[in-house]
């Protein structure tokens, strides 16, 4: 392991970058920055474009169609990083989505179809993957994906993505227990509020932001950049013993009442 180059000989998968800005886009450029060989997707042909800007600055080697809603297409990805180097070192998963009728409205009220939806894209998508992933780790690896902390409170307009975040941290100790023996590491990146396309579609989102950023004990919101580096550290070998963690990268802000 280089000390300058942490992810030296190391592949890795990012999913979920939405563009220039995302919370992915800050790991996908840690992690090859330390040295990683990276595989990228993008949700779908109307993405590609704000995508593919990305793809080229970390030198992705794969960038492929990922629509975790659409079977097979997982999958495919899959065999592609076999294809092209046999192995999987860690992965990334930053995705979610709730329909926007059910996110805007309080959590009592959500339909089951949305709830549902929200659940499969945010939360079982990381087992789907995880369970593609695994025959590619045999060395043992890493796995991280994004939560937030309105999965531990209720924060004012985050409704029923609280609790379908709070399956996502539940699952990431499940299959921490479970992949533990393989070496497998799994775990959660918390971040404060960003200035992402996913986060802008809650409602009153600048009021969070300026809320956050009033109550961290830093005073600042965080950056992508951040998260990456965060990112970067429990992909890597000298995070090997973390595992089943949820690690805020907040400023601070999860510690005030």
């Amino acid at each position: 392991m280089s000390l300058v180059q942490p992810l030296a000989g190391k592949v890795g998968l990012v999913v979920g970058v939405a563009n220039t800005h995302s919370i992915a886009t800050g790991c996908a450029r840690a992690f090859r920055a330390a040295g990683a060989e990276l595989a990228l997707t993008y949700l779908d042909d109307r993405a590609l474009p704000f995508v593919e800007p990305v793809s080229r600055e970390v030198e992705a080697a794969v960038l492929a169609p990922l629509d975790v809603e659409r079977d097979g297409q997982l999958e495919a990805v899959m065999d592609r990083i076999s294809a092209a180097w046999g192995r999987l070192d860690f992965l990334l998963h930053a995705i979610a989505y709730c329909p926007s009728e059910d996110l805007h409205g309080r959590v009592v009220d959500c339909s089951r179809a949305g709830f549902a939806r929200a659940m499969d894209i945010s939360v079982h998508s990381l087992i789907r993957m995880t369970r593609l992933a695994e025959p590619l780790m045999r060395g043992g690896g890493s796995i991280l994906t994004v939560s937030y902390y309105g999965a531990e409170k209720v924060v004012e307009h985050y409704n029923v993505m609280g609790p379908v975040k709070a399956a996502l941290e539940a699952t990431v100790r499940s299959l921490a227990a479970e992949l533990g023996p393989k070496g497998i590491r799994v775990n959660a990146l918390s971040p404060g509020p960003i200035a992402t396309r996913a986060a802008s579609g809650l409602d009153r989102f600048e009021d969070l932001l300026a809320t956050a950023r009033a109550r961290a004990p830093e005073r600042r919101l965080v950056t992508i950049e951040e998260v990456g580096a965060v990112a970067a550290l429990l992909a890597g070998d000298a995070a090997q013993g973390v595992t089943g963690n949820v690690t805020f990268i907040d400023g601070g802000l999860n510690v005030v009442a």
